[in-house]
């Protein structure tokens, strides 16, 4: 592979710190692989380097690179995750007699089983709380919260204040101490102890930390936006005064903050950290062609927190094609398609926000009969609790002989939740099974129930015994009478502990009754919904955009790109500046990991199309391709909506011959009094120029708007009051 100047020059950096952009696709892998061979060409020692990688496979594709480029019998340094450093790091602590030593948690029941301990000891004189901690979703925000703790290297209590969880886990901060405590007595650890207890150690003792500096003389780290506060100040000790320190990444990918990472950590952090750092971009893409390049520097553009860089395509790469379309039939249309050039589905992916997006393409695929695969088998439509519990609604609708299966009122008693233990719910199936009658008042059964939960399992039993009535229903109304009958979009919610989660429970019901609407036939849909698929190698892989960082495919096809989806947000969750952002640079990552096709999909009816699809300027950005494409400039210029950022591009890719033009704009259309306002519309006020509405807050006939002004910052306005017009053509 024939290096750029960009790679060279990072390769030959002559010393000092160093941070490298680099874009998707830009061959990172093979640049820091050539700098650690420039390196010990230069006469550094192997002991004296430490490259880290992000994870495991990432550790071990470098690792086979960087042996395939060295010559033979070349000792080559120390290639590590975070995890296996941190391990190394406490093994030593552990010799040396300052941490005792400890087993870890490696599976994930022993850490569940450790934190239904916790939870059950902090709430012990809560009882009506306790079946509520105890639910899988709830133990999993736990987990979560726990390892945030000693990621942002915070106290509990600090912490629990800026995370967006349900009121009901207050006793998170207590769990987290009862946790540390139990860990301790049993002499455990879990994976984020790795860097955690070594830390702590090294930060309070200034002896330590001199047995531990001066070891490097230089430091490589690999997807450098992505590591948390533990991560950086366990690397600054290493570096100490003495080590270079390289870090490779590019902030407009950062998408884990949930993890503890943020898009500052590559930007100012890092100065802050190690001090003056000279920059370097990698900005030749060897991934995908000029259109995807371009729609990708537009639809990052908007972000305040990002590197000022433009993604280029190389000279040799496919010209990647980008369309939009609407809903399943559009992915069908593209995946025939792609079929008859003899391309195969293996080399396509579907992504997502949020898996319960993925559900009509997925049963779309299950009735057309084209084959597919999950990143994760148990996001299978079928196999999700929930839909599984609906299809027995919808089945029990249809056989009234089911209320006799003790394992189907189990099903259906448990999901969604009650908050009961499943042991009382497995008795209380049997007897109800068996009998058929509720139990009379003072039965053991229900005496261990507390009064609200005999209540709500009381109601569910006699929408069990009214369905078999309703058996003529179309799926979608019987759904729709299941879901308001058992509450389910307020159970759910309840049960995440974690907002968004329980958003994306409720977004899965709604979809699953859109899809029922256009099933009339009841058995149809049961038997749609309970098909025994499973992964098909030969498939079109189904991801979300998180799970698919890092990687590539010829053909990728992003969906349910509607707002309140893709951006995530809704009227109890609006969106801040900071959260805008981050759902743009994971819309970013989406649309980077095609080569030869991007395809982006709305939902149209009911759903509006995301924000993100104007922003990303998709048309103007497969115009200018079509340009440069084409053996000589146009004869007159080219109209594009915004030419800022394609002059700067045709300027980098040595085309300025090709002229661009602002395309006129259409009439701006007076926002109607009533209202008509929404989220992502864009405005012109006489003051304060043009803007973007944020939120709509208040009675919608006289709202409140808040809207971010290009100039003026972000102002809350009256809207009938203020003197602003629409600059969409229409509203939604």
């Amino acid at each position: 592979m024939k290096l750029t100047a960009q790679q060279q020059a990072v390769i030959h950096h002559a010393g000092g710190h160093a941070r490298v952009a680099a874009v998707a696709g830009a061959g990172k892998t093979t640049t820091m692989a050539a700098r650690v061979l420039y390196l010990l060409d230069s006469g550094v020692a192997p002991r004296r380097m430490l490259v880290l990688m992000f994870n495991r496979s990432a550790r071990e594709d470098f690792q086979r690179r960087l042996a395939g480029m060295a010559p033979p019998e070349q000792p080559l340094p120390d290639v590590r995750t975070f995890h296996s450093l941190g391990h190394r790091l406490t093994q030593s602590l552990c010799r040396w007699g300052v941490l005792e030593p400890r087993r870890l948690l490696s599976a994930d029941w022993q850490l569940e089983r450790l934190l239904r301990q916790a939870s059950l000891s902090v709430l012990e004189h809560e009882r009506e709380r306790r079946d509520a901690a105890l639910e899988g979703e709830r133990l999993e925000t736990l987990a979560h919260y726990c390892a945030l703790v000693k990621a942002e290297m915070i106290s509990p209590e600090a912490l629990y204040p800026r995370l967006d969880l349900d009121p009901d886990t207050d006793y998170f901060p207590a769990a987290f101490h009862e946790a540390e405590r139990l860990l301790r007595d049993d002499g455990v650890m879990t994976y984020a102890d790795l860097l955690y207890r070594p830390l702590r150690a090294l930060e309070a003792d200034g002896a330590l930390r001199a047995r531990v500096e001066g070891f490097l003389d230089h430091v490589i780290i690999d997807e450098y936006q992505d590591i948390n506060a533990a991560q950086q100040r366990l690397l600054a000790i290493l570096a100490g005064e003495r080590a270079d320190v390289m870090a490779v990444g590019d902030a407009n990918q950062c998408i884990y903050e949930w993890r503890g990472a943020h898009p500052d950590t590559m930007l100012a952090d890092f100065t802050a950290t190690f001090g003056a750092a000279r920059d370097y971009p990698l900005s030749i893409t060897f991934r995908h062609g000029h259109a995807l390049a371009l729609a990708a520097n537009y639809a990052i553009a908007a972000n305040c927190r990002r590197p000022d860089q433009l993604c280029l395509a190389g000279p040799d790469n496919p010209a990647t094609r980008v369309t939009v379309g609407q809903g399943s039939r559009a992915l069908l249309d593209t995946l025939r398609d792609w079929q008859a050039r003899g391309r195969g589905f293996a080399e396509a992916c579907l992504l997502v926000r949020s898996w319960a997006l993925s559900v009509p393409f997925q049963l779309a695929l299950l009735q057309a009969g084209l084959p597919f695969r999950l990143s994760r088998e148990d996001r299978f439509v079928f196999r999700l609790p929930l839909v599984q519990a609906l299809a027995g609604y919808l089945k029990l609708a249809r056989q009234p002989g089911l209320l006799h299966d003790p394992s189907l009122l189990l099903l259906l008693l448990s999901q969604p939740t009650t908050f009961v233990a499943r042991e009382r719910l497995w008795r209380l199936a049997c007897r109800l099974a068996e009998t058929q009658r509720w139990p009379e008042r003072g039965d053991s059964l229900l005496t261990e129930l507390k009064p609200l939960q005999r209540r709500t399992l009381k109601k569910r039993w006699a929408l069990l015994c009214e369905l078999p009535r309703l058996g003529a229903w179309p799926p979608a109304k019987l759904l729709r009478h299941v879901v308001d009958e058992v509450e389910a979009e307020k159970v759910l919610k309840r049960a995440a502990a974690r907002r968004d989660k329980g958003e994306e429970d409720v977004r899965l019901l709604d979809v699953l009754i859109e899809q029922a609407q256009s099933v009339p036939d009841p058995d149809a849909f049961i038997e749609l919904l309970q098909r025994p698929v499973h992964n098909r190698a030969e498939g079109v892989l189904i991801s979300t955009v998180h799970a698919a960082k890092g990687l590539e495919w010829p053909l990728v096809a992003v969906a349910g790109i509607n707002e309140e989806d893709f951006p995530h947000y809704s009227r109890d969750n609006p969106l801040t500046d900071e959260r805008l952002e981050e759902e743009r640079r994971l819309f970013y990552v989406g649309i980077t990991r095609a080569r030869e096709a991007l395809q982006l999909i709305h939902d149209g009816g009911e759903h509006r199309p995301s924000r993100f699809l104007a922003e990303c300027a998709w048309q103007d950005a497969m115009a200018v391709a079509g340009q440069l494409a084409a053996d000589s400039p146009p004869a007159r210029p080219l109209p594009v909506g915004s030419p800022g950022i394609a002059r700067r591009y045709l300027e980098a890719v040595e085309r300025s011959d090709i002229a661009l033009e602002a395309q006129p704009q259409a009439p701006a259309a007076a926002v109607p009094a009533s209202g008509g306002f929404f989220p992502g519309q864009r405005l012109r006020h006489a003051v304060f120029g043009e803007g973007e509405v944020a939120a709509v807050e208040g009675n919608p006939d006289d709202p409140v708007i808040d809207v971010r002004f290009l100039r003026a910052g972000r102002r809350r306005l009256m809207a009938r009051r203020a003197p602003i017009e629409s600059l969409d053509s229409a509203a939604p």
